[in-house]
């Protein structure tokens, strides 16, 4: 009844995005999208059996308008869908099929199959690109951990000392990243397959994209970058300095409305191994980082947070330009409200009917999200920091903890063991 019923209504109504998400957000949980293709396609040429050949011709006329506007809101919304070769071949199908009589549904399909190679081959340039960042990233670890002390001047301040310029460029990261996120991964991460369908292959295809997991490896690099730049000088004063400067950096994200950066480097300056540094910690004016703090509470489901996002969306939405427009989410607490949203709610009605008002609400969500993701950042991007925020070294947790007990000594027995533990165990590696 869903396939038959979704149809029905793409067949009357494709006007809002709401609509062709949510529908599709459905689907998936019943039949994989090249299945719903598959059956988009036989609804087709049901339309173009033989009869009267007026009448035929009507049908066609009324349909294909209808079906290429379909597929040219699901290839523009969903192009990581036509990574399967299935979904290609009966798109390859169905559109010739609609081009076959018309000049201009056959410009119609042309500029729609360009547009889909367009997408797909920028996001293969995107995945190789961060390919190539994480093994440069790993590699100047190795080359760090062989010669320590050669690399130790080499910090994000001898870069650029400007907070406003790396929180711009830590905005460059945010901003391109989010536009490679694709609806249908919410779904992939989220959607459990329906204890009412007997297929238990449904959901067995490999995921087409992980961009929503590589945002997410995004924002805990950065929380390690803070820590290992703050753990790796030698001298406290210099650790205040950096301290102080990453504050500064965190309030210029939250004065752009990138919550994402601003939230990973708060986190990053918590890490115990940076929070256990009494003596730098002392020499640091935290008003700022206080107040920072406070807008981030987690306490009643983040309230604060809640409101500064809701003041930065309602400045998005009336902006002039492009920099009052962004607002960057804390990429976890989304995550972790759609997930509660599609765990907390049933997808069927105890009636067994499916529970529209649920995947409405999913619709909003992302479709906030979606609108966020289209910004593009106005500020002139600096290749040489982005490069050392996507590259420099970044420590391990218990290689943090080290550094951390090298500057600042153990303070009782439980810290002289765990120093004496990491020392035997990490050294003996170099």
């Amino acid at each position: 009844m869903i396939t038959t019923w979704s149809l029905a209504r793409w067949r009357h109504s494709f006007t809002t995005w709401y609509q062709l998400w949510t529908i599709t957000q459905i689907s998936r949980l019943f039949l994989r999208p090249y299945e719903l293709m598959s059956k988009v396609c036989h609804l087709c040429m049901e339309q173009q059996r033989l009869g009267d050949p007026q009448a035929d011709k009507l049908r066609v006329r009324k349909i294909t308008p209808k079906i290429l506007q379909l597929l040219s809101e699901w290839t523009e919304t969903f192009p990581y869908d036509f990574r399967d070769e299935r979904m290609m071949r009966s798109l390859k199908e169905l559109t010739h099929r609609l081009a076959s009589g018309d000049e201009v549904y056959r410009k119609a399909v042309a500029q729609m199959s360009q547009g889909l190679i367009r997408k797909l081959t920028v996001l293969s340039q995107y995945e190789e690109a961060l390919v190539k960042i994480n093994t440069t990233a790993t590699e100047r670890l190795t080359a760090l951990k062989a010669k320590p002390q050669a690399a130790i001047q080499r910090d994000l301040l001898s870069i650029c000392n400007d907070p406003f310029t790396v929180a711009q460029q830590l905005t460059h990261i945010e901003l391109e990243r989010l536009s490679y996120i694709g609806p249908e991964e919410f779904v992939q991460a989220f959607v459990q397959k329906d204890p009412l369908d007997n297929d238990k292959n449904c959901f067995s295809d490999h995921k087409k994209a992980s961009n929503l997991e590589a945002y997410v490896d995004w924002f805990n690099r950065l929380s390690y970058l803070v820590a290992t730049e703050i753990c790796m000088p030698m001298k406290k004063k210099h650790r205040a300095r950096v301290i102080e400067f990453f504050i500064d950096v965190a309030r210029e994200c939250f004065n752009i409305g990138n919550f994402n950066s601003l939230m990973a480097i708060i986190s990053g300056m918590n890490m115990s191994p940076v929070s256990r540094l009494k003596k730098t910690w002392s020499k640091v004016k935290t008003a700022k980082f206080d107040i920072l703090e406070h807008q981030m509470d987690p306490s009643s489901n983040f309230y604060n947070y809640r409101t500064a996002l809701r003041g930065a969306t309602q400045r998005s939405i009336t902006a002039n330009s492009s920099r009052e427009k962004i607002v960057i989410p804390f990429f976890s607490l989304l995550i972790k409200d759609i997930y509660f949203l599609n765990e907390g709610c049933a997808n069927r009605l105890q009636s067994g009917h499916i529970n529209f008002e649920k995947f409405w609400e999913l619709a909003k969500q992302v479709s906030d999200f979606m609108t966020w993701k289209q910004v593009e950042c106005p500020f002139e991007k600096d290749r040489k920091i982005l490069q050392y925020l996507l590259t420099a070294p970044v420590f391990t947790e218990d290689a943090l903890c080290l550094a951390s007990y090298d500057s600042e000594g153990p303070e009782n027995n439980m810290e002289k063991d765990r120093w004496k533990s990491l020392r035997s165990t990490l050294l003996s590696r170099v």
